[in-house]
């Protein structure tokens, strides 16, 4: 699937740039960066942020639990 337009970016492509070490991109600009473009209108910023938490296992809780 498309997940920016502008760029021709496909949620393979952003899956693929991830890691689960410290080594891989943390944010949405870093994945950017690894696919050798930058963001040009923003709209897909929310859509591969998801992405990322997904793949590699964020959930919304990890920062409360004691």
């Amino acid at each position: 699937m498309i997940v920016c337009s502008c760029n021709v970016l496909t949620d393979h492509d952003v899956r693929a740039t991830l890691s689960s070490d410290e080594a891989g991109p943390r944010t949405a600009g870093e994945v950017y960066g690894c696919l050798g473009c930058s963001v040009q209108c923003g709209r897909c910023a929310r859509t591969i942020r998801r992405i990322m938490d997904e793949a590699l296992g964020v959930t919304g809780t990890d920062c409360c639990q004691d």
